[in-house]
């Protein structure tokens, strides 16, 4: 109990101070990726060409983005001959709406709070129940994550909990694997209304590397009514923090 006692007090206070004080990211953090239209050749698509996913096409204003189905790799930074692409540090990409997520030149729009009723119901107790549907367990790792001491996702009020009959909401992962959809449909089910949806991770919002696999779903969009969509592959636990946060109100539209 002794060493137990003495590890603590060397260790100090281990919660990071979020959301008053900015998170500290690694320089090897990608966040919201940025293409400069300017910088791109008339008629270029290799940077389309180069994407797992299709989240890049090429339209009459240049590259258009889609964030819900973007893996966050490099492959389209690589393949631009002009440098046009690149990643930052902006981790806040949480939207409410799927639309919202594909850029085109425009800034991203982030999630905005609940209605009042439904931020009355939610704003200071959520229980979320988590539905990986054939997830790879990345997204699962980093929702997990937020319940460690580093995050404390308790403090917010916000807790996991074992039972749907339990949970205010859902929060899915994985691309919806035909396996999984009784699974998924159930649990949303057994939720008491009124409830919440949350996609996740690139396979949740359209089915990431899977998509147009004719064994999945392309997500749960086309299942469920979805409320908030956290995109990545995976997400940063401190992305999934700040949209559940974003939705409750807890936060301004830029923190």
């Amino acid at each position: 109990m002794l060493q137990v006692s003495l590890a603590r007090l060397q260790q100090g206070h281990r919660t990071i101070p979020y959301p008053p004080q900015e998170p500290a990211l690694s320089d090897r953090f990608r966040g919201l990726p940025l293409v400069d239209a300017a910088k791109c050749p008339q008629g270029c698509r290799d940077c389309g060409e180069a994407c797992p996913t299709n989240a890049i096409t090429i339209g009459e204003k240049g590259p258009q983005l889609d964030l819900g189905r973007c893996l966050f790799c490099t492959d389209c930074v690589q393949a631009c001959p002009e440098g046009a692409l690149r990643y930052t540090q902006e981790y806040r990409l949480a939207a409410r709406h799927r639309e919202d997520l594909i850029l085109e030149g425009q800034p991203l729009k982030l999630a905005e709070a609940l209605e009042t009723k439904s931020r009355r119901l939610f704003g200071r107790s959520l229980k979320l129940r988590q539905v990986s549907a054939a997830g790879c367990n990345a997204c699962e790792a980093d929702l997990n994550v937020l319940n460690t001491v580093v995050f404390d996702l308790g403090r917010f009020g916000i807790q996991f909990v074992a039972s749907p009959r339990h949970a205010d909401g859902i929060v899915v992962t994985g691309p919806v694997s035909e396996n999984m959809r009784t699974a998924l449909l159930d649990t949303y089910a057994a939720i008491p209304s009124p409830k919440l949806v949350i996609a996740v991770g690139a396979c949740a919002i359209s089915g990431g590397p899977y998509v147009d696999n004719p064994e999945v779903h392309n997500g749960c969009g086309s299942l469920l009514p979805v409320d908030l969509y956290v995109p990545g592959c995976p997400p940063h636990p401190r992305t999934i923090l700040d949209g559940l946060l974003r939705i409750l109100g807890r936060l301004e539209k830029k923190h």
